[in-house]
C-alpha cells in the first residue's frame, strides 16, 4: 500500500512540469496559429459589431451635415400687385426673382474646412474601431488564459479526487487519521470550487466575445440554429498566444506608434480645421451678393430688368475671428497635452511589460531546473516530510504554475495595448 501511495504522489509532483512544457513558455512563444486565430476573430468583430456599424452611419450623417453648411441660400420670389386708389381699373404688377450668395472665395474656404472636419471624423471612427478590436483581442487573450488554467485545475482536481479516495480507504483500514483525511477533503473542495468558478469565467468570456461580434456565430460554417450558441476555446483556435517579443529599443517604436495614433491624428485634423475656420471668419466681412430678375407692368409695355445688390456685414461677423483664433490656440494645447499623455502611457505600459517579462523568465527558469520538485522528493524519501506536508508543498507548485499562466496573460494584454494603433 505504501509503495502504491508513493507512486501516486510522485506522479502528482511531476504533473506540473508536464503541464508547463505543454502550456507555457516565453512571451515570444506561441506562434502563427494563435495570431491567425485572433486575427480572424477580430476581422469578424470588425464586420459584425453593432457599435461600429452605428458609428459608420453616424460619421456619414455628420459629413453630409457639414456639406449643407456650404449650400447656397434659397432663391426668393416675390410678386406685388398694386391698384390705383381712385381708379380700380388701373393696376400695376411687379415680379422679382432673386438669388443671394456669399463671396465666391468663402465657398472654397468652407469646402476645405469641411474636408478637415470630415478627416477628423474618420480618425475618430478609426479610434473607436481600435478600442473595440482591442477589447475583443483582450477577451481572446483571457479565453486562452482561462482555458489553460482550466486544464491545470481539472488535472489538479482529478488527482485531488484520487488522493481523497485513497485517504478514505486508508481511514477505513486505520492507516490514516481523520485530521489528515479532513485536510485532503478540504483541499478537494477548494479545488473543485476553483475549477467551477474558472469554468464559469471562461463561459462568460466566450459570451462576451460573441456579443462583441453582434451575437453572430464566431465559428465558420456553424450558424446559430435556435439562438446564440456558445463556442469553445478549441473550435475558435484560441489555444496559443501570438508571438510578441519585448522590444529592446522602445524609443523609436514610441515615435512610430504616436505617428499612427488615431486620437492624435483626429486632433491634428481638428487643428487644421480651426485654421480654416479663422480664414472663414475673416472672409465673413466680405459682402453678400444678390442677383435676380425683375418684371414691372406699370406701363402699357412691361419692363424687364436685372436686380443686383449686396449686404454690409456690419454686425453679424463681429467677434467671430477672435473666437476662431482662441479655438485654434486651445487645440494647440490639446494636441500637446494629448501627445504627452499618449507617450507617458506607452512608456508606463513598456515598463510594466518589462517587469512581467522578467518575472516570466524567472518562473520559466525555475520550472526548467525542477529544483523544487527534486528537493521535495529527497525530503519525502528521507522522512523529513510527512504525506500531508508533501501534499501541501505540491499544492504550492500548482499555485506557482497558475501564477505563471496569469503573468503570461498580463504580459500579452499589456503588449496588446502598446500595439493598439496597429489594429
Amino acid at each position: 500500500m505504501k509503495k502504491i501511495y508513493l507512486t501516486v504522489l510522485f506522479s502528482l509532483a511531476l504533473l506540473p512540469v508536464a503541464l508547463f512544457s505543454q502550456t507555457s513558455g516565453s512571451p515570444s512563444a506561441g506562434g502563427g496559429l494563435g495570431e491567425a486565430a485572433i486575427d480572424a476573430i477580430l476581422r469578424q468583430v470588425e464586420t459584425n459589431n453593432k457599435q461600429l456599424q452605428a458609428q459608420t452611419q453616424q460619421t456619414a450623417a455628420l459629413k453630409a451635415e457639414y456639406k449643407t453648411t456650404n449650400n447656397l441660400p434659397d432663391p426668393t420670389l416675390s410678386y406685388a400687385h398694386l391698384w390705383d386708389s381712385d381708379d380700380k381699373d388701373i393696376t400695376v404688377g411687379e415680379l422679382v426673382i432673386a438669388q443671394s450668395f456669399d463671396f465666391p472665395s468663402l465657398y472654397v474656404a468652407r469646402a476645405r474646412l469641411n474636408k478637415f472636419r470630415g478627416q477628423s471624423l474618420d480618425w475618430q471612427s478609426v479610434a473607436l474601431r481600435q478600442d473595440i478590436l482591442l477589447q475583443a483581442q483582450q477577451v481572446c487573450l483571457d479565453i486562452i488564459y482561462l482555458s489553460r488554467l482550466q486544464q491545470l485545475l481539472d488535472e489538479r482536481l482529478r488527482n485531488a479526487e484520487e488522493l481523497a479516495d485513497m485517504y478514505q480507504r486508508r481511514l477505513a483500514t486505520g492507516d490514516a487519521g481523520s485530521l489528515e483525511t479532513n485536510k485532503v477533503n478540504l483541499e478537494l473542495l477548494n479545488t473543485r470550487t476553483e475549477a467551477r468558478l474558472n469554468r464559469t469565467a471562461l463561459s462568460n468570456k466566450l459570451k462576451e466575445l460573441t456579443a462583441l461580434n453582434g451575437s453572430q456565430s464566431l465559428v465558420p460554417g456553424r450558424p446559430f440554429a435556435d439562438g446564440p450558441a456558445e463556442p469553445s476555446a478549441a473550435n475558435l483556435g484560441l489555444t496559443d498566444y501570438p508571438a510578441v517579443p519585448l522590444p529592446e529599443d522602445f524609443a523609436p517604436l514610441v515615435d512610430e506608434l504616436l505617428a499612427s495614433d488615431p486620437a492624435l491624428l483626429s486632433l491634428q485634423s481638428e487643428r487644421a480645421a480651426a485654421d480654416k475656420q479663422v480664414s472663414v471668419s475673416r472672409q465673413g466681412w466680405l459682402p453678400q451678393l444678390e442677383v435676380g430678375y425683375r418684371r414691372n407692368t406699370e406701363t402699357r409695355h412691361p419692363l424687364n430688368g436685372v436686380v443686383v445688390g449686396f449686404s454690409f456685414p456690419l454686425f453679424q461677423n463681429q467677434g467671430k475671428v477672435k473666437v476662431a483664433r482662441a479655438q485654434a490656440q486651445s487645440l494647440d494645447f490639446q494636441q500637446d497635452n494629448a501627445r504627452l499623455q499618449a507617450s507617458s502611457t506607452l512608456w508606463q505600459l513598456y515598463d510594466e511589460a518589462t517587469q512581467l517579462n522578467k518575472a516570466i523568465q524567472e518562473y520559466t527558469a525555475t520550472f526548467e531546473r525542477q529544483q523544487d520538485l527534486s528537493l521535495l522528493r529527497q525530503a519525502l524519501e528521507g522522512g523529513e516530510l510527512s504525506m500531508i506536508e508533501y501534499f501541501v508543498e505540491v499544492s504550492v507548485v500548482y499555485q506557482s504554475q497558475a501564477n505563471l499562466l496569469q503573468l503570461e496573460n498580463q504580459y500579452q494584454k499589456v503588449m496588446a495595448q502598446i500595439y493598439k494603433s496597429r489594429l
